[in-house]
C-alpha cells in the first residue's frame, strides 16, 4: 500500500466532506432506465454478499494452491463489511434526497438506511474483495480496479451517497483489505 496515496484521498475525502458542509451542490440526480439501469444496479453489486462469496468459491476450486487466501477473501471483506457497519450506526450520516440530508445525527445501534450513508459499504467492500484479488492475480489488476472504481462511482451516481461517503468507503476497503493481506497471508 502506498502511504501517500492514502494520505492523499484522506485529504480529499476531508475536502469534500468541508464542501458537502457548506451546501455546494454535490448530487446528480440522474434517472437511468432500462438496461442501463439493470446493468449498472449488477456492477454496484461488486464486492457484496454474491460477489464475494462467489469470487471466493471460484478461487477454491479453480486455483487449490490458493485455498487459503480464498477464506481471506471472502473472511477479509466480510470484516469490512462489519467495520463500515459499525462505523455508519457510529456515525448517523443522513443519505442524498432525505430531510437532514448530509448531516452526521450521531450513534444509533437501530437500523435506518435512510441515515447510514457514510462510509459506502459498497464501496468499502468493492475496494476489499479488489485489492485481494489483486493480490492474487495481479494480471487481471486492471479489470479488478475497473470493476471497484465502477461500483463505488455507481454509488455516487445513483443518489445513494455523497462524494465523501464514496471516498471513505474506497479509503477503509482498500486500506483495510492490504493490512488484512499482510498480517494474515504475508
Amino acid at each position: 500500500m502506498n502511504l501517500s496515496i492514502l494520505i492523499i484521498l484522506i485529504v480529499f475525502c476531508i475536502v469534500l466532506l468541508i464542501l458537502e458542509r457548506r451546501g455546494v451542490p454535490m448530487t446528480l440526480e440522474l434517472h437511468m432506465k432500462g438496461d442501463i439501469k439493470r446493468e449498472s444496479r449488477w456492477l454496484a453489486q461488486w464486492g457484496q454478499s454474491v460477489c464475494t462469496p462467489l469470487a471466493g468459491l471460484l478461487v477454491w476450486q479453480l486455483d487449490p494452491a490458493h485455498r487459503k487466501e480464498a477464506i481471506v477473501l471472502v473472511a477479509g471483506t466480510l470484516g469490512v463489511s462489519t467495520t463500515v457497519m459499525i462505523l455508519k450506526r457510529l456515525l448517523g450520516r443522513v443519505r442524498p434526497r432525505h430531510e437532514n440530508a448530509g448531516q452526521f445525527l450521531g450513534p444509533t445501534w437501530k437500523h435506518a438506511n435512510w441515515r447510514e450513508s457514510f462510509p459506502s459499504s459498497h464501496s468499502a467492500c468493492a475496494f476489499a474483495l479488489s485489492t485481494f484479488l489483486v493480490m492474487l492475480y495481479p494480471q487481471a489488476t486492471v479489470t479488478w480496479w475497473t470493476l471497484a472504481i465502477l461500483c463505488a462511482g455507481l454509488r455516487y451516481l445513483l443518489d445513494a451517497h455523497w462524494p465523501s461517503d464514496v471516498l471513505a468507503g474506497t479509503i477503509v476497503g482498500w486500506s483495510m483489505a492490504w493490512g488484512i493481506w499482510r498480517v494474515v497471508v504475508g
